[in-house]
């Protein structure tokens, strides 16, 4: 993108750049003047756009639930009707597109959720955007019959989430299961939870 741009693709452009810089450098690499320089754009530009550390925070944590919702894929989860068997295909792609494809976001992610617990207003706004997600997880969840939603989602949100963390910035860094594996978890935690 030229430094031309305006508007709303200038937010994505800031915001992109911003991620790009959690996952490469962490929480003390991110200034406004380091994401002008990464994104090519002139000087002052990204302090336009957010005036403030907090805002620069938002903005890339609004851009984060956009980009998490396709790496999701949201749009693509099954019916519940379709059974336990759908639901850890679809949530074991989404897990594997984040430790494959997605490994930068997923790392810039947890950037921000650790400075989210160091700041209440960036953890209201953090813990906001991800409930697309949860409600939709607790949603599908129900229908396949589970008889404690709320804590099935927060278990199977847990694994996921274990599991990306481990592989992507913990003890198995270097070691990435294969979709395979990963459905396999999945399949093993909804069969003990929905009784499958």
């Amino acid at each position: 993108m030229s430094a031309s741009t305006t508007g709303p693709a200038r937010s994505d452009l800031v915001a992109d750049t911003a991620l790009a810089l959690l996952a490469e450098r962490g929480m003390r690499g991110l200034t406004h003047r380091a994401v002008d320089e990464a994104a090519g754009l002139p000087q002052g530009s990204t302090s336009n756009l957010a005036r403030t550390r907090q805002a620069l925070l938002e903005l890339a944590v609004r851009r984060l639930a956009d980009r998490e919702a396709r790496v999701l894929a949201l749009h693509e989860m099954p019916d519940p009707r379709a059974g336990a068997g759908s639901l850890a295909d679809a949530l074991a792609l989404a897990t594997h597109r984040a430790l494959t494809s997605n490994r930068a976001l997923t790392l810039a992610r947890y950037e921000l959720a650790l400075e989210a617990t160091r700041r209440p207003e960036l953890r209201a706004y953090f813990d906001a955007t991800g409930a697309r997600f949860r409600d939709q997880l607790a949603a599908l969840v129900t229908g396949m019959g589970s008889t404690d939603p709320a804590r099935h989602t927060l278990s199977l949100v847990a694994w996921a989430d274990g599991l990306m963390f481990s592989c992507v910035a913990g003890s198995f860094g270097a070691e990435v299961p294969s979709l395979e594996e990963v459905r396999a978890g999945l399949r093993e935690l909804l069969d003990g939870m929905l009784g499958a």
